[in-house]
């Protein structure tokens, strides 16, 4: 079984386009969404025991993800941000859940189900109480990708001092969903919500994992190179778009706009030699320390970061002001791009990993793999 690369790329201009119409009013890609599920991109991350591909589950599967997810990236940064969650929810419940867990997320995906990671605690923080009728929920999640969409959720509880557990919990009409992306720039179009969960009870079973799983390293650290692999779409879209119209408009034979089409090409192949990078150590544990796949990761994400706003600026300075009017997509992805770039503490991961890497060199993994 392999999975249909050329059908992806192929239906990137349905997903712009889709993308461009729902953004004004903040609408969720439903179109797109279905689309991809057909081509089976939401199983592609589970294990191939499980009728997936290994896509983020498996060690071999890392190239084949990263390129799901540029593709996907390419055509909607937003949908791209919700296959992301879906993944990221699946890898942990693959490496912190029991095959039980595991072998009923496979089936409900299999069934259209589309899960999320929600982890940015609202103004009321997620706690969990043990309970006669089982475990129930105060509090809720903000930032929340697909709040609307979402079947089901892995969220993080507080469950004490300093205790967090990861569970899963199911998403329905009787949720309580408050728009939370409306006032973002960019990004409108992943149904972006904050999801109140107070007075949920859900049942031991679906605790995933043990106390503390969630920020165990390098795991923590490791997965933000499949946000990397989305955003490395959006920039390469980004170059095709600036070279697309200054030809265009016969404006790329000018020494300076070669010079920017140049730059473009250049921060691009930045990101996708650094995400690759990243993709290899991240899946290497077994063969590299996990300081020094944590750092890598971590410096990875910064220069993706770098490349990004480089080629925003290079669009901008390129395409003058038809890149601020709205009826062209290159202001939407812009926009789209800049929101989905910005990680926190970028100054505190920076300094981290220059401090891991002071005494010792960066790991080599093999370029063939």
């Amino acid at each position: 079984m392999t999975f249909p690369f050329d059908a992806l790329a192929a239906c990137r201009a349905e997903l712009e386009d889709e993308a461009t119409v729902n953004d004004a009013r903040a609408a969720f890609p439903t179109a797109g969404l279905d689309r991809l599920r057909q081509l089976g991109v939401l199983a592609a991350a589970l294990p191939q025991t499980l009728g997936g591909l290994g896509f983020g589950t498996e060690p071999h599967g890392a190239a084949g993800l990263l390129h799901m997810l540029r593709l996907v990236g390419q055509g909607s940064l937003a949908l791209g941000r919700v296959v992301e969650g879906h993944v990221n929810a699946i890898r942990l419940v693959a490496l912190y859940g029991t095959p039980e867990q595991l072998a009923h997320v496979a089936a409900e995906v299999h069934d259209g189900a589309l899960y999320g990671l929600w982890v940015t605690d609202g103004a009321t923080p997620l706690r969990m109480d043990q309970t006669a009728r089982g475990i129930t929920l105060h509090g809720g999640k903000a930032f929340a990708s697909g709040a609307r969409h979402v079947t089901r959720a892995l969220v993080t509880a507080r469950a004490g001092q300093d205790v967090t557990r990861m569970l899963l919990v199911a998403m329905g009409a009787g949720r309580a969903v408050h728009d939370g992306g409306g006032g973002l720039t960019g990004m409108r179009g992943a149904g972006t919500g904050q999801c109140d969960l107070t007075g949920m009870t859900v049942l031991p079973s679906a605790l995933v994992g043990q106390a503390g799983d969630y920020l165990r390293q390098p795991e923590f650290s490791a997965g933000a190179w499949r946000g990397m692999a989305v955003a490395l779409g959006g920039i390469e879209r980004l170059s095709a778009l600036l070279r697309g119209q200054l030809a265009a408009r016969g404006r790329a034979g000018s020494p300076a706009q070669q010079a920017r089409i140049g730059m473009a090409l250049i921060a691009a192949e930045t990101a996708l030699l650094w995400t690759r990078r990243a993709a290899l150590l991240a899946t290497g544990h077994d063969r590299f320390a996990a300081g020094d796949i944590s750092a890598t990761v971590n410096l990875a994400r910064l220069a993706v970061e770098r490349a990004g706003l480089e080629a925003i600026e290079l669009v901008e300075r390129g395409l003058g002001l038809s890149a601020f009017v709205r009826d062209n997509v290159v202001e939407r992805i812009i926009r789209d791009l800049a929101t989905y770039l910005r990680q926190p503490a970028p100054d505190e991961t920076l300094c981290e990993a220059a401090a891991w890497f002071t005494q010792r060199d960066m790991p080599q993994p093999d370029i063939r793999a």
